[in-house]
């Protein structure tokens, strides 16, 4: 029996350069048919990947994405959250320098003192909510003192001018000095006096009125062109002082009691307004439950004398 070449020839090598198809396939030898792998896993690409590697690539790639979107929106809040961290941290605890506290100190002391000297004012004030006629009659009193004052500057003019003029200087200059005595002897409390003014009378039913309340009366009445002043028989003038209240009240140390009669020399135009105004001498004296009246006349008699009193060691410089 002649053996076939063909069979009688070794199996090819898979390896061989032969064709493929020729080469016997043990699984089709046994009538079935091995599963194919698809041909993007058999045919790599140039980059050493197989076909169905690509794909897995961009799968990741999509899934790689979605977490840079994430980390995208929540950087913001990180970063806010880190800054608010950051300020926190820098805030507190306070690092304050001695000099800051110093200063800060310094700074509130000063506001306090501000605060308190704009309550007191505003508290104080006098003419704080006082009517428009009120206020009218204040400048008018300021300017009848203007006034007064301007009249007293014009007669000591003319006195000076009638001394230089005068053919007979020595008898003008007597004459000029009787009635400057006269003048300081009402001043002084030595000589009566007489003329307009008006009338005080002060109620003390409660014994509520004080010595410096007395006192204020007397300045206002000075302050308003009062040239003669006598309370209760007691002649007031410059170095008069008032001491204790209610049932002890004095007077350069006379005893006086309530009522209290001011009768007052002056223009009486004037020396009514300053009594009357707003936060003045009547009102002080009605928040005190005492009665205060005013009252005008064209005499007023002012006859209570003080002794006239030599000094001691002032002597006249045109000896």
């Amino acid at each position: 029996m002649s053996e076939n070449p063909q069979n009688s020839e070794s199996p090819q090598d898979p390896e061989s350069p032969q064709d493929p198809e020729h080469a016997l396939d043990p699984e089709k030898a046994q009538g079935r048919e091995k599963p194919q792998a698809p041909e993007s896993s058999e045919n790599p690409d140039a980059s050493g990947r197989t076909g169905d590697e690509p794909e897995a690539g961009k799968a990741a790639d999509v899934d790689s994405e979605a977490p840079e979107v994430s980390v995208a929106a929540e950087a913001p809040v990180a970063a806010a959250s880190s800054g608010r961290r950051r300020l926190a941290s820098a805030l507190w605890p306070p690092r304050v320098t001695r000099a800051q506290l110093v200063v800060a100190l310094l700074l509130f002391v000063l506001g306090l003192g501000l605060a308190i000297q704009v309550s007191s004012t505003s508290e104080n004030s006098a003419l704080r909510g006082a009517r428009q006629e009120d206020l009218v009659r204040i400048l008018d009193e300021l300017d009848d003192r203007t006034q007064r004052l301007e009249d007293e500057k014009a007669r000591l003019e003319k006195q000076r001018s009638e001394l230089e003029s005068s053919s007979d200087q020595a008898e003008e200059a007597r004459k000029q000095t009787q009635e400057k005595e006269q003048q300081l002897g009402i001043l002084a409390g030595t000589v009566a006096a007489e003329g307009p003014g008006i009338t005080l009378t002060v109620g003390d039913p409660t014994g509520a009125v004080e010595s410096d309340m007395l006192l204020d009366a007397i300045q206002e009445l000075r302050a308003a062109g009062a040239e003669a002043i006598q309370v209760n028989g007691v002649r007031v003038v410059a170095d008069s002082y008032f001491t204790g209240s209610g049932d002890d009240m004095r007077i350069d140390g006379t005893k006086v009691a309530a009522p209290y009669v001011f009768k007052v020399i002056g223009k009486p135009e004037d020396l009514e307004p300053a009594l009357n105004i707003p936060g003045g001498v009547v009102q002080t004296l009605e928040k005190e439950q005492a009665t205060a009246t005013v009252e005008r006349s064209a005499k007023i008699v002012v006859d209570a004398l003080r002794p006239a009193k030599r000094p001691d060691y002032a002597q006249s410089s045109s000896q």
